[in-house]
């Protein structure tokens, strides 16, 4: 996985019923754009996100990450 700050995630839920989670990538502290990832959840809480198979990573164009 690739990510740059300023880039969307959105975790699936793995069970029925479980919410999707979405947040902006703030820091990658990973070389080359790998995890572990500083994320901004959609909720305003942050935490250091390792990525798993459910995950998706957006990357928003420039002017949609100053949003």
């Amino acid at each position: 996985m690739h990510a740059v700050a300023g880039d969307a995630l959105r975790v699936e839920g793995r069970h029925v019923g479980d919410e999707v989670r979405e947040g902006i990538i703030v820091e990658v502290h990973g070389k080359n754009g790998a995890p572990p990832y500083l994320v901004r959840w959609r909720d305003g809480h942050e935490s250091v996100f390792f990525p798993s198979g459910d995950t998706l990573v957006e990357h928003l164009p420039t002017n949609e990450k100053a949003r």
